[in-house]
């Protein structure tokens, strides 16, 4: 290293700590305005506007499924562009796209806005911080995305809260547009002049990068897809349907909550423990048991019927969640390369956009299907059990060597 690089080295790490922090703030805001908000109000939806809970909330994961279809492109735009214009454009976007929820005058533009909103999704929620991340931290990355996770994994803690202090003043109009201006307000200016730094190139140790079309069509990449798709239909079908168990195992709605938030809890322990995790286990062994974990804990909330096991089940249910966030984001990297993350990382965001989305209503009809929603945690746990099956064939025919990131 010259004496020039040496000097520049504390600039360097101070610039990229700032991108962190701008990223922690900036997905605590547009998680707890485009997506916790819309949990703590759509009942107040329902009963303003006449329309049914399924129909508002089928709106709502019309933005979700339109969040994990548009997130492919914008990856491939990320890895040409870096995240800066997109995110800023994404938060311009947001804001506007809850405006257009309040003021929508009948369920056919409602459900509009909340498609404009998925996209702003795409642009702002973790798909592209992780891209941003991956490429900015290079050999760290690990460490920067388990912060940025354990920072944003408050959202819900923030924001739920605050939705509802608010609506219990105002109406559920006028708290959205409280909460768009302030996306507007925190977001905007952070992405604009938080993320001003150079888009580094990606220097590989191989001569050779494999077409992102190419890779996306191989077994092991296709098979990552669909082991994410099962165990993350199970997973977050448990947040959806834990309190519906809980009431048909004769608990309150206020102890079902109550394990629901401890469960929030294990997430951050998940996330703690995940670089240990990664020194230690190899990227498909580690992909297996996470997804062997969140089969296991799903079908044993079916299983146990005492309060104490359930929460205890629900704690770790949430370490295994936790953990498959952070897996999310190293598994393109781990196996491929960092050279066309954004572009492969939203194609395997979008199957997991999805499961958030029908999620709630898998768990739903599977329990109606099966006569209790403890036979509903079963078969999801088999779900998942299957992903983790499919997960031990993602390890790549010709494996790529760790990238070495440089800023240009």
């Amino acid at each position: 290293m010259t004496q020039a690089d040496t000097a520049a080295a504390p600039t360097i790490a101070h610039g990229l700590r700032w991108v962190l922090l701008t990223l922690c703030v900036t997905e605590i805001t547009s998680w707890g305005v485009l997506y916790y908000a819309f949990t703590v109000l759509s009942e107040q939806i329902s009963a303003d506007t006449g329309w049914s809970a399924p129909a508002v909330t089928a709106a709502f994961s019309a933005g979700l499924v339109t969040s994990a279809a548009v997130g492919i492109p914008v990856g491939r735009w990320l890895d040409c562009v870096g995240p800066r214009w997109i995110m800023t454009a994404g938060s311009v976007l947001g804001p506007l796209a809850v405006v257009a929820v309040v003021a929508a005058p009948n369920y056919g533009l409602f459900v509009a806005a909340w498609v404009l909103a998925g996209v702003a999704m795409s642009a702002v929620f973790y798909a592209p911080a992780f891209a941003a991340l991956t490429r900015f931290f290079g050999t760290d990355a690990v460490r920067a995305l388990t912060a940025l996770t354990l920072v944003a994994g408050f959202a819900s803690t923030v924001f739920a809260p605050l939705t509802a202090a608010l609506s219990a003043q105002m109406s559920w109009r006028h708290t959205y547009l409280v909460l768009a201006a302030t996306m507007a307000v925190i977001t905007i200016p952070a992405h604009f002049f938080g993320l001003r730094r150079p888009w580094p190139p990606v220097i590989t140790q191989h001569h050779h990068v494999e077409a992102p079309g190419r890779t996306a069509r191989s077994g092991p990449f296709l098979a990552l897809v669909a082991a994410f798709a099962l165990a993350g239909l199970a997973s977050y079908a448990v947040i959806a349907n834990l309190v519906p168990l809980m009431s048909q195992r004769g608990i309150s709605t206020g102890a079902a909550a109550v394990a629901l938030g401890l469960g929030g809890a294990g997430q951050v322990l998940g996330r703690l423990g995940y670089q240990r995790l990664v020194r230690r286990v190899g990227v498909v062994p580690r992909t297996v048991i996470v997804m062997a974990g969140v089969a296991g804990t799903t079908a044993l909330l079916g299983l146990f019927s005492t309060y104490a096991a359930l929460v205890a089940v629900a704690v770790g249910a949430g370490v295994m969640r936790g953990i498959m966030t952070l897996l999310q984001a190293t598994a393109v990297t781990e196996r491929w390369g960092a050279t066309h993350y954004g572009h492969l990382s939203g194609i395997l965001t979008a199957p997991i956009m999805i499961a958030t989305a029908v999620g709630p209503f898998v768990g739903a009809a599977l329990a109606s299907l099966l006569g209790s929603y403890a036979a509903m945690f079963v078969a999801l746990g088999a779900i998942a059990g299957a992903g983790a099956l499919v997960a031990a064939a993602t390890r790549p025919r010709v494996q790529t060597p760790t990238p070495i990131v440089g800023v240009s």
